[in-house]
């Protein structure tokens, strides 16, 4: 693994605690001019405060495990590359970065690399949606064709059987009722993923629309956002409202709520209200040319599968700005985002939401009312024991699920194999970042919360 000068200076402030007495005046002035310039660093790139880990309750040592293990899974050329950050008591322990950045240069992954986030851009529009609930301008009790009027009287395709033929097929029925924006936080509005429903109609409809494309999963922004949610509107449900938990494209209706609200396309409404607070200054729905050397990029042909990895082109203005998937961002920058949610909604003297809101939106919002063939946890870890709030992944018990954590931790992922998750508990953020649309996905995840929980030591 290469490492830069920058973060060979993060490493030795981060893994050392402290100055033993017996170095040198030398020794002692390198640490402080180190020092010097990873402070600069640092505040170019707005990460958060770094400390010992030794300071926060964690071990060094046991920290370099997560090294070891990333490196020998770069070394056998199942990760291009990859990026991994853990903070502890809003202080940032362990940040490094591995691998390549891409597949036509020899330069190493960084830190600050960005990357395609797919599906973690789906908890940010969720707090930019509760931005609104707070503001006044919306309730979570609202139906959806209150703000897109195509969504006004939807029909479901239900699955019926066949005893001819001894198959399902597919009829439209009126829907019991219209879904909320409550349904559209939690994976209820009846809206599917082309990529991801059996149900043929809904499937046919998506596709006929120019939704649901073949030559590249999860990206639906080549329609403007008024055409995307007109469209949309029309299809047919692929679930009754408020039933069935099914992931689909509900946040990027969300996002088209938001606009429809707002007046304000959804990427300028999240730049002043959420990523500007914040200091997210790499995170936005296209790549500015000037940032493009530092995209990172999946292996060519993925080296499980064989198949050809197809990520989407973030280089060009798109046609909408997708809530579901068409998020960029860096490790530094997604990891504020998770500090100021453990914080209850504020970091560094700004405040996003309230910490009633953060609350309500990690609390249970499924219950047992709500069908989960699929549940939320088996999509993301395959793994039990978790819910959803409203917009995030929630743990609802210490057991149950095979996977280190506590009850009331909330989390997300990316198809192109991100990861982030807050332990309130534990007082714990961490963020990981590649290009690996992998069938590896969930154990890679797995593998990182069970490396930072064996690292805690207090």
């Amino acid at each position: 693994m290469k490492v830069s000068p920058r973060e060979a200076r993060f490493e030795a402030m981060a893994l050392n605690n402290g100055t033993p007495r017996s170095q040198t005046p030398r020794r002692c002035l390198t640490m402080l001019v180190g020092a010097v310039l990873l402070q600069q660093s640092l505040a170019w790139s707005q990460t958060l405060p770094v400390a010992s880990p030794e300071s926060v309750g964690m071990s060094s040592q046991r920290l370099e495990k997560i090294t070891t293990a990333m490196q020998a899974e770069i070394d056998q050329k199942r990760l291009p590359g990859a990026v991994v950050m853990v903070a502890r008591k809003g202080k940032l322990v362990y940040s490094k970065a591995f691998g390549g950045l891409n597949n036509d240069t020899s330069a190493p992954a960084q830190t600050d690399s960005l990357f395609r986030i797919y599906s973690m851009t789906k908890p940010m529009v969720s707090v930019a949606l509760m931005m609104l609930v707070e503001d006044g301008k919306v309730q979570l009790t609202d139906p959806v064709s209150k703000y897109l009027p195509s969504f006004k009287n939807p029909m479901v395709s239900v699955a019926t059987h066949d005893p001819l033929y001894n198959g399902v097929s597919f009829k439209l029925v009126p829907a019991h009722r219209e879904p909320t924006l409550q349904d559209l936080l939690r994976h209820t509005s009846g809206l599917a993923y082309g990529e991801l429903t059996k149900n043929t109609l809904v499937k046919q409809a998506y596709t006929d629309a120019g939704i649901y494309i073949t030559a590249r999963d999860f990206d639906a922004r080549n329609l403007s956002g008024s055409d995307m949610a007109e469209r949309l509107g029309k299809a047919p449900l692929a679930q009754q409202p408020g039933t069935v938990w099914e992931y689909s494209l509900s946040v990027d209706v969300q996002g088209r709520v938001i606009e429809a609200v707002t007046g304000q396309r959804l990427n300028d409404f999240m730049q002043q209200r959420l990523f500007k607070p914040l200091k997210m200054n790499d995170t936005g729905f296209e790549l500015p040319a000037a940032k493009k050397a530092r995209l990172a990029e999946p292996f060519a042909i993925d080296p499980l599968t064989n198949l050809p990895n197809k990520l989407i082109d973030v280089s060009q203005t798109p046609g909408n700005d997708s809530g579901g998937a068409g998020g960029v961002s860096t490790a530094p920058d997604y990891l504020r985002f998770c500090q100021a949610m453990l914080n209850g909604g504020q970091l560094d003297g700004a405040r996003i939401l309230s910490r009633t809101t953060v609350q309500l939106m990690t609390a249970d919002h499924l219950g047992s009312a709500i069908a989960t063939p699929i549940s939320p946890g088996q999509l993301l870890l395959g793994a039990p024991g978790y819910t959803f709030g409203l917009g995030f992944l929630v743990r609802q018990a210490d057991g149950i699920a095979g996977v280190h954590g506590n009850a009331g931790e909330f989390m997300w992922a990316g198809y192109a194999g991100t990861y982030f998750w807050a332990d309130p508990k534990d007082q714990i953020c961490a963020v990981y970042m590649t290009q690996a649309p992998s069938p590896l996905r969930a154990q890679y995840r797995r593998m990182l919360k069970a490396l930072v929980a064996q690292s805690l030591v207090d």
